[in-house]
């Protein structure tokens, strides 16, 4: 058994593989790194082959335009090559990530998809570690609550659907185990890294001008700022039970994670 991880470079990604190498399970990793690109279907099969699982995750957004055709070409193509699981991440409340979800179904290859809150991660090892570092967070969004979930959470999530005995053609939406608002999480953060950090809710030009401090340039910074103006809306204001149905746990709290990361330094 080889399972492929698509994105192997990446935060879910990277975790799944250390995971799965600890287990003894054999691994390929593929990105743009190995030449693997999404853009360029002729690089696929060459991951493809050999494999009988495969972890998919597409950057930037699986709701983008002619996404749902990628996935429905790889679904084939993974189904031709006689893999017997694949495992997509989603978000939660993305209805254009619907799309994606079945064309990749379309091949006929058992599917569980991981349907995703925010990663409490973000806050560490993405957009927003400068804004963390710098004390303020000018978000562009109203203070909904959400159920901020952890990247190790959805990385143990991943490997039981990658591992367990019978392929599952199903979908967890999984969250964290209590619904905070920015300004909440921004009090947790204070008190995790012993200095003020602030919430400020802005309009997108503030927020795209002050990622622009951590070189994150405009053209990445709108999209982001999409998924707050559009998908922070409430919508996705409840929680779910998918980390315990998966992993027979508790999903790990926002405090835990906090706590942990100011210890490594990361914010200092």
């Amino acid at each position: 058994m080889t399972i492929l991880i698509l994105g192997g470079a990446g935060r879910t990604g990277a975790r799944i593989h250390r995971r799965l190498s600890t287990n003894g399970v054999p691994t390929r990793l593929a990105s743009r790194r190995t030449g693997f690109d999404w853009d360029q279907p002729d690089t696929w099969s060459g991951a493809v082959h050999g494999t009988t699982a495969a972890y998919v995750c597409f950057t930037p957004d699986l709701a983008f335009p002619g996404v749902p055709e990628k996935m429905r070409d790889f679904g084939r193509l993974a189904a031709a090559a006689g893999l017997e699981r694949l495992v997509l991440l989603s978000g939660r409340g993305e209805e254009g990530a619907r799309m994606s979800e079945s064309a990749l179904r379309e091949g006929g290859v058992p599917t569980t998809v991981l349907r995703c809150s925010w990663f409490q991660q973000n806050f560490s090892e993405h957009f927003l570690t400068g804004p963390v570092r710098r004390g303020l967070l000018q978000l562009p969004a109203p203070d909904v609550p959400e159920a901020f979930v952890d990247l190790d959470d959805v990385a143990d999530a991943a490997v039981q659907a990658l591992t367990c005995t019978i392929p599952e053609d199903a979908t967890y939406e999984l969250s964290g185990p209590e619904l905070l608002t920015f300004a909440q999480t921004a009090a947790i953060l204070t008190d995790a890294c012993k200095r003020q950090v602030t919430y400020l809710s802005v309009d997108v030009p503030t927020f795209i001008a002050d990622l622009a401090q951590d070189g994150v340039p405009a053209d990445e910074a709108e999209p982001l700022a999409h998924l707050f103006t559009e998908i922070l809306d409430g919508r996705n204001a409840s929680l779910t039970v998918g980390v315990e149905n998966m992993l027979g746990r508790p999903a790990s709290s926002f405090s835990a994670y906090a706590r942990a990361t100011a210890m490594s330094g990361v914010w200092s």
